[in-house]
C-alpha cells in the first residue's frame, strides 16, 4: 500500500525547493543538471512554479540566465520593517538617468554612458556600484578595454522587476515631441 507521500513531488516543487535553499540566482543548467532534465523541461517546470507563486508572497526573479526565489516587490517595506532595515535609499534623477541607460543598453561601458548623457558618469557609478545595482562584467574589446557595465539582480529587486524584460519599451525621442502635439493639439 502506497500513500500519497511516497510520490515524487512535481517538477515546480522541486523546483521551488532548489531555489529556496539556494542563496544566490542559479544557472537554468544547474538547475536542469541538479534534477536530471533539459532546460525545456525546466522552463516548463518554473513556468508552473511562477503561476503558483502569483497569488502568494514569493516571486521568481530571472537575470542573466539565472533564475532566483523572491519576495514579492509589494511586501518590501513591511520585510524592511520586519527586519528592521532602513528604508531603501533613494536614487536622484542624475543616478536614475545612469541607471536607465545602463539597463536599457547593456552590457555598456562608461564613455558610451558619457556620451548618453553628456556629462562625465564616474561618480555615478562609483554610487551604483556602492548599492550593487550594477556590476562590472568585463571589458569591451578596443582601445584601452573599457569596462563594460551591467545591472544585476539587486536591481531588480529594486525596482520590483521580474526580468529586465519587464521594463517599459523606450520610445524615441521625436515620439515624445509628436505626443505633446498630439495632446496640445
Amino acid at each position: 500500500m502506497s500513500d500519497a507521500m511516497d510520490l515524487e513531488p512535481s517538477l515546480a516543487v522541486q523546483l521551488e525547493g532548489l531555489l529556496f535553499v539556494a542563496g544566490e540566482p542559479v544557472p537554468l543548467a544547474d538547475l536542469a543538471a541538479a534534477l536530471d532534465v533539459d532546460a525545456k523541461t525546466v522552463e516548463l517546470g518554473l513556468a508552473e512554479l511562477e503561476g503558483d507563486l502569483r497569488p502568494r508572497g514569493l516571486r521568481l526573479q530571472r537575470h542573466a540566465n539565472r533564475v532566483q526565489l523572491t519576495t514579492a516587490p509589494q511586501l518590501a517595506a513591511r520585510i524592511e520593517r520586519f527586519l528592521g532595515l532602513e528604508t531603501r535609499t533613494h536614487l536622484g534623477r542624475a543616478g536614475l538617468e545612469t541607471l536607465a541607460i545602463i539597463a536599457y543598453n547593456q552590457p555598456i561601458t562608461r564613455p558610451q554612458i558619457d556620451a548618453v548623457r553628456g556629462v562625465n558618469s564616474d561618480s555615478m557609478l562609483k554610487g551604483l556600484l556602492f548599492k550593487g545595482l550594477i556590476c562590472e562584467l568585463g571589458r569591451a574589446q578596443g582601445p584601452g578595454r573599457p569596462i563594460l557595465y551591467a545591472t544585476t539582480p539587486e536591481f531588480l529587486q529594486h525596482l520590483g522587476l521580474d526580468s529586465v524584460a519587464d521594463l517599459p519599451p523606450l520610445r524615441p525621442p521625436d515620439a515624445d515631441a509628436e505626443h505633446d502635439t498630439v495632446l496640445k493639439g
